[in-house]
C-alpha cells in the first residue's frame, strides 16, 4: 500500500475511534453547561475518558479482526491526536480565548517519541512537547496547566516539556536523549509554523555534521538497554519492547537512519540504499508482528506489561490464531514464530551497521569478543576464494557461493581456523545464496568433514555455530536442526529455545575442553582429557535435543536421526553407535542422581548394567553437565555436581571390579573403623555404644565426614539430657544448608519438617532419614541456600530449625501457617500457565529392601509437605526422600516400607497408595486438604 493511501486509511480508521470535531463540540457544552469549576473539570475528565475507552474497543476489536499490529498502533495514535485536538481546542475557545493575542502568545504542540512516530500501544506514555516561540506566557502557562490536568486525570502517563525553540535547540546539542524525541517531533495541534521551524532548526544545526556521534551513541545504548534486558534473544520469555529482537532495535534502526540518511518515511531507505525492496518487507513484517504482539499484552493486562510472561503466551497464542500441530502446542508454534522475527530484527540491525561503516558513520568493530582471545595460528595469507579485510573475513566476489556450495561451510571453516570475524557483505551474500545447499551439499565429504571440524574445534566452536545459525546456513545444511530453529519449550526449566540450548551446550563442552571453570565441574574438567572418541561427544552433545517438538519421545527419535546423520558426517558403525546411546540416555544420568538414593546398592547396579563401560559413563557425565548448565543460568549448582560426582564414583568403582558392592558386612565395618580413627578422643567403650546405635544402613549410607558431624553432635545432645535436638551447617560449594534434626521417631517427623521448612519458605532438596536402634530419628535435610553470605543464610538457617524444635513439641499449629504462606505464594504463582499430568509410580524393582514411590506433578508452594503428610496417613515409614524441581515439573521419590519394615507388595494396598497420592498432585485446594486432615 501506498504512503499516500496508508495514511489516508489510518486517517480514516482514526475518525471512526474518535469524531474529533464531535468530541470537542461536547467539550465546549459540559463548559457551557456546568457548574463549579471543579464539577466541570470532573465532567470533562469523564468525557475524555469515554472517548478513549470507546475508541481503544474499537481498535481492540478490528485488532482482532485483521492482526495488523501496525495499524493498530497506528490507530490508537490517531485516537489520541483527535483527544488531543478537542481538548486543545476546547481550552483555546472556551476556557483560555485570546481576544486580541500577542506574538508570543504562541503555542504549538507535537507528539514526540513513540508518539511522534505516529504509533502507539494502548498503555503508551503520551509523550508531548509544548512549543513557544521565545518564553512561556501567562495565557500559555494556562494552557499547558490545563491540558495536562485533563490528560492526568484522565488516567494516561504523560511525559511532557515546555520549551521554546532555541531552548529545544540548545537542549539537544547537549543531551542525546532530547536529541532523539526532536527527532521524532510531528505536528498535533496549535501553531503548525513554530513545530516547522523546529524541524528546520534542528537538521541544521543539530543533525547537520553529527551522523557518526549520532549513529555511535545510538548503538551503545542500545547494548547497554540488552545488557540490562538480556543479551539473548532467545530467552523464553522475552521484553517485547526493550529485549534483543524487539520493537525498540527496530526504532533504533529507524532513528539512525533517519538521523543518517535524512528520510522521513521507512518506504525511503530502499530509495537510500539502505536496504533492498525485500528487506524493507522484512522490516515492515517485523514491525506488524511485534505491534500486535505489544497490542494484545497491554490489551489482556491493561496495563503496560512488556513482557512476554508464560502466563500471557497462550492467550496471546489464541489471539493471534495459533493452532496447534502435532508435536507443538499452539503456543510453542506462536513463540517460534517470535523468535525467527526476533533474528530477523538482528539481521536488519547487522545490515544498517555495515552501511554505516561504508559511510564511516560507524565505527569498523574489532574481532569478536570470544576470538579475540584467541590468536590466529598464521597470519592469513591466500584464503582461496576469501579475502581478508580489516581483520574480517570477505568474498572475492557474489559468485564465489554459485561456483562452489561448498564455499558456504569453507567460509565458516576458514574464519574459525584463523581467528577472523565475518564480513557484513560476505554474510549478507550468504543469505542470498542458501537455496545453494541442496541435496549434493549436505552429501559432500568434503563439507561434512569441515562442518565436524568447527563443531569440534579447539579454538570457540560456539561462535562459528552461531554465526551459521544466524545465516541460515546451520538449519539448510542440518534440516533436522532447521525444525528445531527458535523453538521454544513451554516450560519454566528452559530458559532458551532449542537451538539455542544446544549451542550453549557445546560452548560448556568447549570450556571444560579447554579446562576452564574447574571449580564448578572439577570432576570433568578431570575426565575430559582421557576420553578416547571426543568427536562422538561433541556430536552427541549437539544432536541431543534434535528431536524435540515431535510426537515421539525426543531421546529416542533423536536416537534414531543421530544413526541416519552420523555415517553422513563420516562417523563409523561404532562411533555412530556411540553417539545414538548418549542421545537416547541424555537424561538418565540426571534422573537417577537427582532422585534416586545413591546410597541404595539397587541404584547403582541397574545404573552399571544400563552404561556398561567406563568409558560410556564417563562421556555420560561430560554431556550432563553440559546439557544441565546450558538450561539457563542457575540451573546448575553444586549440589547436583555433588549428586553427579557420587553416581559416577560408585558405578566406575562396580564396572572396573572395584569393592564388591554386596559385601555389606565388610562394608559396615570399614565405615565403623573410619569414624573411630576420626574420633580419637572417644574411648573404646563411648565408641562402642555409640555405634550400636546405627542400624547397617547408615553406615553404609553416611560417608565419613557427616557420620563423624553426627556422632559428636549426638555426643553432645545426649550429654545435655535432650531428647530434641537441631543443628545447622552451610556449604557454599554445594548451595545447600544442612539441616540436622534428632527426636523421637515417628510416623509423621518428615512431614512435620517438611511443614516447618515450607512455613520458613525453604526449598527442600534432599532427606536421609535414618532411625537409631533406641527408638530416635536421625534426618539430613538438605535446603537450597538462599543467601551468599554464610552469615545470613546461618540467621535463615537457625530460624528454620527453631520452627522445626516448635512444630515437634506442639508450640505452633503448621498447617495453618503453612496454608497461610503458601496460599500467598500460590495467589502470584508463575506455574498457573502450565500443566502437568499427575503421574504416581510405586515399585519394588528399584530397591532391594524399600518400595520406591515416585511421584510426578505440578509444583506448587507446601506441595512436599502435603505428600509427606499424606505418606504417613497411609501408615508408611520414609527411609528416604529425593526432591528434584525441573521448572513447573515436580518430581519427589520417597523410599518407603511399612510399620513393620518389610515392602509394599499388596496389590491392592499399592493401588490405595496411588489413588490417595495422586488425589494430592490433582488439586491445589487448601481447604480439601484441610479437611482431609
Amino acid at each position: 500500500m501506498s504512503t499516500v493511501r496508508q495514511r489516508l486509511r489510518v486517517a480514516r480508521d482514526a475518525r471512526a475511534l474518535c469524531d474529533r470535531a464531535a468530541l470537542e463540540a461536547d467539550l465546549s457544552r459540559i463548559a457551557r453547561e456546568a457548574g463549579p469549576s471543579r464539577d466541570r473539570h470532573s465532567l470533562i475528565v469523564g468525557r475524555v475518558k469515554q472517548a478513549l475507552a470507546e475508541g481503544r474497543a474499537v481498535a481492540r476489536s478490528w485488532l482482532i479482526e485483521d492482526g495488523a499490529g501496525s495499524a493498530c498502533a497506528e490507530r490508537l495514535s490517531g485516537l489520541m491526536d483527535s483527544v488531543v485536538q478537542a481538548l486543545f481546542g476546547h481550552i483555546v475557545s472556551d476556557l483560555y480565548p485570546r481576544l486580541n493575542p500577542s506574538s508570543g502568545e504562541r503555542l504549538g504542540i507535537a507528539a514526540v517519541g513513540g508518539y511522534g512516530r505516529g504509533t502507539m500501544a494502548p498503555g503508551s506514555d503520551v509523550d508531548l512537547l509544548f512549543l513557544l516561540p521565545y518564553k512561556q506566557t501567562a495565557w500559555g502557562e494556562s494552557v499547558v496547566e490545563a491540558m495536562l490536568y485533563v490528560l492526568w486525570d484522565a488516567g494516561l502517563k504523560v511525559g511532557h516539556a515546555t520549551r521554546s525553540i532555541d531552548e529545544c535547540i540548545r537542549l539537544a546539542r547537549a543531551d542525546m536523549t532530547i536529541r532523539t524525541a526532536v527527532l521524532e517531533a510531528r505536528h498535533v495541534a496549535g501553531d503548525a509554523e513554530l513545530i516547522d521551524e523546529l524541524i528546520t532548526r534542528f537538521d541544521a544545526e543539530v543533525i547537520s555534521n553529527t551522523a557518526a556521534e549520532f549513529a555511535a551513541a545510538k548503538l551503545q545504548e542500545r547494548d547497554e538497554r540488552l545488557g540490562k534486558a538480556g543479551a539473548s534473544r532467545y530467552l523464553v520469555e522475552p521484553n517485547v519492547k526493550e529485549g534483543k529482537g524487539g520493537l525498540r532495535d527496530l526504532n533504533t534502526l529507524f532513528w539512525i537512519a533517519k538521523y543518517v540518511y535524512r528520510v522521513r518515511d521507512v518506504n525511503d531507505l530502499v530509495a537510500a540504499g539502505l536496504f533492498s525492496a525485500a528487506e524493507l518487507k522484512l522490516f515492515k513484517k517485523s514491525e506488524d508482528f511485534l505491534w500486535a504482539v505489544r497490542c494484545h499484552l497491554h490489551f489482556i493486562t491493561g496495563r503496560p506489561e512488556e513482557r512476554l510472561s508464560f502466563d500471557l503466551q497462550r492467550e496471546i497464542a489464541i489471539a493471534l490464531g495459533y493452532t496447534e500441530h502435532p508435536g507443538l502446542q499452539d503456543v510453542e508454534r506462536f513463540m517460534k514464530h517470535y523468535f525467527l522475527v526476533a533474528k530477523d530484527v538482528g539481521d536488519l540491525t547487522a545490515i544498517l551497521c555495515h552501511a554505516l561503516e561504508e559511510r564511516e558513520a560507524k565505527p569498523r568493530p574489532k574481532l569478536d569478543r570470544f576470538l579475540t582471545k584467541l590468536k590466529p595460528r598464521r597470519k592469513p595469507k591466500e584464503l582461496g576464494d576469501f579475502t581478508v579485510e580489516a581483520e574480517r573475513l570477505n568474498v572475492k566476489d557474489d559468485q564465489v557461493f554459485a561456483r562452489d556450495a561448498v564455499n558456504l561451510i569453507r567460509l565458516f571453516h576458514a574464519a574459525d581456523q584463523n581467528g577472523l570475524a565475518l564480513h557484513p557483505v560476505a554474510v549478507r551474500l550468504v543469505t542470498k545464496s542458501l537455496k545453494l545447499i541442496d541435496g549434493r551439499l549436505r552429501d559432500s565429504p568434503e563439507a561434512n568433514a569441515l562442518f565436524l571440524e568447527i563443531l569440534t574445534s579447539k579454538r570457540s566452536p560456539v561462535v562459528t555455530l552461531r554465526r551459521m545459525n544466524e545465516t541460515g546456513v546451520l538449519g539448510r545444511f542440518i534440516p533436522d536442526f532447521g525444525k528445531i530453529v527458535a523453538m521454544m519449550q513451554f516450560n519454566m526449566y528452559h530458559h532458551y529455545t532449542v537451538d539455542e540450548h544446544l549451542l550453549r551446550a557445546i560452548g560448556v563442552l568447549a570450556e571444560i575442553d579447554g579446562g576452564d571453570a574447574a571449580d564448578s565441574h572439577p570432576l570433568a574438567n578431570e575426565m575430559m582429557p582421557t576420553v578416547r572418541d571426543r568427536t562422538a561427544l561433541y556430536v552427541a552433545l549437539f544432536l541431543h535435543d534434535i528431536a524435540k517438538g515431535r510426537p515421539e519421545d525426543h531421546s529416542v527419535m533423536g536416537g534414531r536421526i543421530a544413526r541416519r546423520l552420523c555415517p553422513r558426517f563420516g562417523l563409523s558403525a561404532a562411533q555412530t553407535d556411540t553417539v545414538a546411546w548418549l542421545i537416547e540416555q541424555h537424561l538418565t544420568m540426571s534422573i537417577v542422581a537427582q532422585s534416586r538414593d545413591l546410597s541404595d546398592r539397587r541404584t547403582i547396579q541397574d545404573f552399571a548394567k544400563l552404561v556398561q563401560s567406563p568409558e560410556r559413563l564417563k562421556m555420560l557425565l561430560i554431556l550432563t553437565i553440559a546439557d544441565i548448565k546450558a538450561v539457563g543460568p542457575g540451573v546448575w549448582n553444586g549440589w547436583k555436581g555433588q549428586l553427579l560426582r557420587t553416581l559416577y564414583w560408585e558405578t566406575e568403582n562396580l564396572l572396573t571390579g572395584g569393592r564388591d558392592i554386596g559385601d555389606r558386612n565388610s562394608l559396615v565395618e570399614q565405615a565403623k573403623t573410619e569414624l573411630r580413627a576420626a574420633l580419637p578422643d572417644w574411648s573404646d567403650k563411648t565408641f562402642a555404644g555409640y555405634a550400636q546405635r546405627h542400624y547397617p544402613a547408615y553406615w553404609l549410607r553416611v560417608e565419613p565426614a557427616r557420620a563423624e558431624a553426627h556422632a559428636r553432635f549426638l555426643r553432645a545432645s545426649c550429654a545435655d539430657g535432650c531428647k530434641l535436638a537441631t543443628d545447622v551447617k552451610t556449604d557454599a560449594f554445594r548451595g545447600v544448608t544442612e539441616l540436622t534434626v534428632f527426636a523421637p521417631d515417628h510416623p509423621k517427623l518428615l512431614a512435620i519438617i517438611a511443614g516447618a521448612c515450607a512455613a520458613g519458605g525453604a526449598n527442600i532438596m534432599d532427606a536421609h532419614i535414618h532411625t537409631t536402634t533406641d527408638g530416635f530419628a536421625l534426618d539430613s535435610i538438605f535446603i537450597g541456600r538462599a543467601f551468599p553470605d554464610d552469615h545470613d543464610e546461618m540467621r535463615r538457617a537457625r530460624r528454620i530449625a527453631e520452627s522445626v524444635e516448635q512444630a515437634l513439641v506442639g508450640d505452633i499449629w503448621l498447617f495453618d501457617i503453612v496454608e497461610k504462606r503458601t496460599k500467598g505464594a500460590a495467589a502470584k504463582g508463575r506455574t498457573r500457565p502450565f500443566e502437568v499430568e499427575p503421574e504416581v509410580t510405586v515399585t519394588n524393582a528399584w530397591s532391594d529392601r524399600h518400595t520406591v514411590l515416585e511421584l510426578v506433578g505440578l509444583d506448587r508452594p507446601g506441595l512436599l509437605y502435603e505428600l509427606t503428610t499424606a505418606i504417613s496417613k497411609l501408615n508408611l515409614n520414609i527411609a528416604s526422600a529425593h526432591v528434584a524441581t525441573f521448572g513447573e515439573r515436580a518430581v519427589d521419590v520417597f523410599y518407603v516400607t511399612d510399620l513393620t519394615g518389610a515392602k509394599i507388595t499388596a496389590t491392592v494396598r499399592q493401588a490405595a497408595i496411588r489413588r490417595r497420592l495422586r488425589a494430592v498432585l490433582e488439586t491445589d485446594d487448601r481447604d480439601e486438604a484441610k479437611a482431609a486432615k
